[in-house]
């Protein structure tokens, strides 16, 4: 029975000429649009992208929300990179938080990857650790609120996995969601390794493909003045929003929005602030659309009047 069930799971996953797991749906979409790849980061899952997944899908991109491994930055990115291969046409690549490192380095050398969408994410230089990243700017609470946690692998190599307290879960990771949610994302977390932030970055992938940033102004896991200092760096097309570090659950249709620009679909509700930096108009997706829109309706009738007059 066991053998059954491993040859049918052999057979429903199914690799790449060189060994290399497909991806679900790598096809590129026959509408044209580019397929959206979508990478978590640390302490969370790929089910952070949910609210996201379901706006893209609506509008009839083709998305893929691999899991992230967690274990080291080299590692992790070539797993991705492995993912972004198996995938036919152009691709837009998002990653939040650590998940903007991996990406950073993953889609280096990989021409399908048409741009890089960073949302409240480690950018960093090739060469550079995020541990020395994080330090450059104060602002981020993540350090105190961390809970060390030994481990053992299956080949006998011991390594510390990074935990945030469960107290502290909230207002250092997500505290514009309802408390009951963020109990349970505590509670689910996944770790990462604390290797994670010693390794240094073998590429900077944003230094040669089109980005997009979006700045959590009330981040306390990343600074903001980091997100900001790493968005002019990357010269990326940047918003900002009042929102915690994980502006995916909290803000999915400005986020959505940013995806939807880079790949030059719809132009998110934006206020030009510069040449590359874009800001905000007001917090939140919806919210933004119909206060602009109200403004606008009011300037309309004002104009009717002074005509009739």
């Amino acid at each position: 029975m066991a053998a059954a069930v491993t040859g049918a799971l052999l057979t429903a996953a199914p690799a790449a000429a060189d060994g290399t797991p497909t991806a679900p749906d790598g096809g590129g979409a026959a509408n044209g649009k580019p397929t959206v790849v979508l990478v978590h980061g640390a302490f969370a899952d790929s089910s952070s992208w949910n609210g996201v997944v379901e706006r893209l899908q609506r509008d009839g991109f083709n998305v893929i929300a691999p899991a992230n491994p967690l274990r080291g930055l080299a590692s992790d990115s070539a797993y991705t990179a492995s993912v972004l291969k198996s995938i036919k046409g152009p691709i837009v690549l998002v990653g939040h938080s650590y998940g903007g490192a991996v990406i950073s380095s993953a889609a280096a050398g990989n021409p399908q990857v048409k741009s890089l969408v960073y949302i409240s994410a480690f950018m960093p230089d090739k060469g550079e650790t995020l541990g020395q990243l994080a330090a450059k700017l104060p602002g981020s609470e993540l350090n105190s609120a961390l809970k060390p946690t030994p481990f053992q692998s299956g080949d006998g190599t011991k390594g510390t996995d990074l935990y945030i307290q469960a107290a502290k879960f909230r207002d250092v990771f997500a505290a514009d969601l309802p408390a009951r949610m963020t109990k349970q994302m505590a509670a689910t977390q996944r770790p990462i390794s604390a290797a994670a932030f010693m390794d240094k970055a073998s590429a900077a992938a944003w230094r040669t493909i089109p980005s997009w940033a979006l700045v959590a102004r009330h981040d306390k896991s990343i600074a903001p003045a980091l997100e900001r200092f790493e968005a002019k760096r990357a010269g990326s097309h940047t918003i900002e929003i009042d929102s915690s570090h994980v502006a995916m659950l909290s803000h999915p249709d400005v986020v959505t929005n940013m995806i939807r620009a880079a790949a030059g679909q719809k132009e998110p509700t934006l206020a030009s602030t510069g040449s590359k930096t874009l800001a905000l108009a007001v917090t939140g997706g919806i919210a933004g659309v119909s206060v602009i829109a109200g403004a606008l309706t009011m300037m309309a009738a004002r104009r009717r009047r002074r005509t009739a007059s």
